[in-house]
């Protein structure tokens, strides 16, 4: 890689795939720092309105049930990828004209969709990877332990069957656009174990 090239990596997939955990890991093998696209979202939703960027902010102040009482698994899945949709200004802002990190970074979160990232215009190294997890025991277990929508001791285990079902939609969709637009997408092992030397491949990164 040319010393002025910046590289940046780029992680979606669906919530509890291990995203962080592969960010981590990289960050640590290539010398680069990662961050979250939670981050970007947070900013953009303290200056967002509710005008211009609904799907950022139309479930403030909804408690777990009222959410899940107000919205369909299949709506709650077209949400959050519309989420990643009102977010990408900032990201993609982020990838093409940031360079308090020079020599780039790692990007990882639900945010990064497939059909977005062909926008990008940057002569930064960027390379884009999804995880999916198609068993459903470590999105249970992370369902049940801790919750998504809020902490999974607030809300009845019944709904926790709703986060089950929309994550399972999301995931869905996000193979397919990665497919679509020639994305690797690399599946997780049990408890979340990922197999290293397959998302080096898929990167195009020395094993």
């Amino acid at each position: 890689m040319d010393a002025m090239t910046r590289m940046i990596i780029l992680i979606g997939g669906m919530p509890t795939t291990g995203k962080t955990t592969l960010a981590r890991e990289l960050s640590r093998r290539l010398a680069l720092p990662w961050l979250s696209t939670d981050q970007t979202r947070l900013i953009m939703q303290g200056m967002a309105s509710p005008e211009q960027h609904p799907h950022l902010l139309s479930a403030h102040g909804l408690s777990a049930a009222e959410f899940f009482q107000q919205f369909s698994p299949e709506e709650i899945a077209e949400r959050e990828y519309m989420h990643g949709v009102e977010a990408w200004p900032g990201n993609k802002k982020l990838i093409e004209d940031d360079f308090t990190w020079r020599e780039g970074f790692v990007l990882e979160g639900v945010n990064i969709l497939p059909s977005l990232l062909p926008s990008l215009q940057t002569a930064s190294d960027v390379r884009s990877i999804f995880l999916t997890d198609e068993g459903d025991d470590a999105l249970r277990k992370a369902i049940f332990s801790r919750g998504l929508y809020a902490d999974a001791d607030t809300y009845a285990d019944e709904l926790k069957e709703h986060e089950i079902t929309w994550a399972r939609l999301f995931d869905q969709r996000i193979q397919a656009e990665a497919q679509q637009y020639g994305y690797p997408v690399v599946r997780v092992q049990k408890d979340n174990e990922i197999d290293m030397p397959n998302v080096l491949l898929s990167l195009g990164l020395p094993v």
